[in-house]
């Protein structure tokens, strides 16, 4: 049995997901589109086993954006690979007015449902009360009641799937007397279920990628020809219709505790946080807040972690044998994997941070007041949670774009979300903070490191908006959007979620990321061991002679030969062909080969400069960070990473398009090479003039 789950954002439909199929569950893509899809199994007796598909969260079944699209061809749709034989729909019980738009839309296509009153636990609380027999009575649908977040009802739910359902008893509105004519001409030309899907063709003949046969098309539209079709007055009176049958029904089905409600905590806390003032300045705070937090709280189990690789690193280099294999193994591999896992506790924070502000339902509140920023930006309030979600991100974030229906407004989402500091950046970013910012610099009761930090994730920000801006006045496009958001009812996170984020998005970092990392530090390991000729021995011999050695003693004359070395080598030769064009913006041939390794991912550039500084170096007793911090500028004597130069490299990461895995979902979500081409060179243009601005006004 295949059972397809359907229902608003934010209606608990995947914790409902999850509650039936548990750990059952694959992940993919739908059938020639990019729109995520879950599904999993669940036994329902001893013989009966059901495949659940989790469709996308939408609010209506009009087939414009991606999502809405995919729900509609899934249902509609007897050869999609996916149709189901039963059709859940999860509502929000304690929203349940809003929820029913879709639900009217789903009933009316005449397809086998079961209506899952979630959250029914939140309802109880408030003291209203659902009649849902009567209410089953209404929509001529099973409906039940369930709290998927407790799994109550759950068992119940799968019973009732092994129950005989017939289709939807009456239509829930008479949508033939919107368009009695047009609909009985697609309905003579295609074979329907129902006139609401009759009344969908009328109206999206183009966005039903199932009707993309040609010939078709051409008989549907020849069908329609001598009638006017006004689509968009067509769906404004499809939509009065069933509010008016759901503002019937709601009066009917539901009972509050008290005649005048009084205003709710959720209500409240609204009034302050969706404030137009306050609202923003509170966003503030707790951005200012969560950066603080993370630069004080990780860098103790950050101390700790680096003690432990430099202790490793040292009991390596005494146990090995001395030779290639023990220098991979401790300047390579050690070198690489320490770049990594260092940064696991800020990685950690920061999800865990979104996980908390997602689950308590802040995140929705943070979409609607950015919202009516957004739009003077030529950015749809659908825009603000891809931009959001970009902070971890770009790739997923890039993704959620697909919701959006416009195509200017998607575009121009797809095209400024990299611009938004994600998580990759966040290593880069620390580890330069702590070479050119002291840690005891206060401003009051917040620390400039963790100022600084935010100020960098604050300029993707307005650089992404301003992006936005420009291709707001250069692309054109007629077609207009709109932007439904429901703000669900502030709760408690669930601690259990929140773990799993952490564990998730760590796992995710150290298995995909690191592998990379460590790819590229054994190879650059190679490079940066190896030169051609014999132009190691001869740095060797020329120290032999007194002359060379001067007054060194024996550490300072190792890392000299380790320095000379390094820039002979096969790494110092490449940092050095891209010297003359990055000289400019104060960086040196070492930072030239974090730059060229870092194109696969942002976060290689901690990696990178941790084999760099350790190849050939005997000295295991140091940190990167002191490695680095103890670098002189061979024309001044000075720190080699002055406030300009660390400035300059942080503000070329913040703009620079550094991923190769975002540039290929901007592919696969623009099918198109124009789109990703244009992106690379518009940032790494605007990452190579910020960065000289900045290290000429600096230096």
């Amino acid at each position: 049995m295949k059972v397809a789950l359907v229902g608003n954002p934010n209606s608990g439909k995947s914790t409902l997901f999850n509650a039936l199929t548990g750990l059952h569950q694959k992940t993919g893509n739908f059938p020639g589109v990019t729109v995520d899809k879950k599904s999993g199994f669940a036994k329902l007796n001893e013989i009966v086993t059901a495949e659940f598909v989790d469709l996308p969260g939408t609010y209506s079944l009009y087939p414009k954006s991606l999502d809405e699209r995919v729900a509609f061809e899934v249902l509609c749709n007897k050869e999609n690979p996916d149709h189901p034989d039963v059709t859940i729909i999860v509502a929000d019980a304690s929203n349940l007015k809003r929820n029913l738009f879709l639900v009217s839309q789903i009933i009316d296509l005449k397809i086998p449902v079961i209506l899952a009153l979630n959250m029914m636990d939140m309802v109880e609380k408030e003291g209203d009360i659902i009649d849902a027999i009567r209410l089953s009575e209404k929509l001529g649908v099973k409906v039940l009641g369930l709290s998927a977040r407790n799994k109550d009802g759950v068992e119940v739910l799968k019973q009732a799937l092994l129950q005989p359902l017939s289709v939807p008893q009456y239509d829930f509105i008479d949508i033939k007397k919107i368009a009695p004519e047009a609909i009985e001409k697609v309905k003579t030309v295609v074979k329907v279920k129902s006139d609401f899907e009759a009344f969908q063709i009328v109206n999206n003949l183009s966005d039903i990628s199932y009707l993309h046969n040609v010939e078709l098309q051409i008989k549907i539209t020849d069908a329609l020809n001598t009638l006017i079709v006004d689509t968009n007055k067509l769906q404004s009176l499809e939509s009065v219709e069933r509010y008016k049958v759901i503002n019937r029904i709601v009066e009917e089905c539901i009972t509050h505790k008290s005649a005048i409600k009084t205003e709710s905590f959720t209500h409240k806390l609204d009034s302050v946080l969706t404030h137009r003032i306050w609202g923003y300045a509170i966003f503030l705070v707790v951005l200012f807040f969560i950066f603080q937090t993370i630069f004080f709280l990780a860098s103790f189990p950050m101390e700790w972690i680096e003690s432990l690789f430099v202790m490793i690193s040292e009991l390596a280099s005494d146990v090995l044998p001395k030779g290639e294999l023990s220098n991979l193994i401790v300047n390579g591999i050690i070198a690489g994997l320490s770049g990594v896992v260092v940064f696991v506790p800020q990685i950690a924070l920061l999800f865990a941070f979104i996980a908390i502000l997602e689950d308590t339902g802040y995140m929705a509140r943070v979409s609607f007041i950015m919202d009516k920023l957004m739009r003077r930006f030529g950015l749809n309030g659908r825009s603000v949670i891809p931009l959001i979600s970009g902070v971890a991100c770009a790739v997923p974030a890039i993704m959620s774009a697909r919701t959006i229906s416009s195509w200017k407004e998607r575009i121009i989402t797809i095209f400024v979300t990299p611009l938004m500091s994600c998580s990759a950046r966040l290593p880069v970013y620390t580890l330069l903070i702590s070479l050119v910012v002291p840690q005891d610099k206060n401003l009051g009761f917040f620390n400039y490191q963790g100022l600084i930090l935010m100020a960098l994730y604050l300029i993707g920000f307005v650089a992404a908006i301003g992006a936005a801006w420009v291709l707001k006045w250069i692309l054109k496009a007629k077609e207009k959007s709109y932007f439904i958001m429901e703000l669900p009812v502030y709760r408690t996170p669930q601690w259990r979620t929140v773990g799993l984020t952490i564990y998730d998005k760590v796992k995710l970092f150290l298995f995909d990321a690191g592998k990379i990392i460590v790819a590229i530090s054994i190879i650059l390991w190679f490079l940066s061991a190896h030169a051609p000729g014999n132009k190691f021995e001869e740095i060797d011999k020329k120290y032999q002679e007194h002359s060379f050695r001067g007054d060194l003693n024996q550490n300072e004359m190792d890392a000299k030969i380790a320095s000379e070395k390094l820039e002979v080598s096969y790494a110092g030769m490449l940092g050095k062909s891209i010297e003359p064009a990055i000289k400019p913006l104060g960086f040196d041939w070492k930072i030239g080969i974090s730059l060229i390794t870092s194109f696969a991912a942002r976060e290689v550039f901690v990696g990178t400069m941790a084999t760099i500084y350790s190849a050939g170096n005997t000295d295991n007793t140091q940190t990167i960070r002191e490695k680095m911090q103890a670098e002189k500028n061979p024309d001044t004597g000075l720190p080699k990473y002055s406030i300009a130069v660390g400035f300059s490299l942080m503000i070329f990461y913040a703009f620079a398009m550094q991923c190769m895995s975002t540039l290929a979902v901007v592919y696969r979500e623009t099918k198109s090479w124009k789109w990703p081409t244009v992106q690379f060179f518009f940032m790494g243009l605007l990452a190579y003039v910020s960065s000289f601005i900045v290290y000429q006004l600096l230096k």
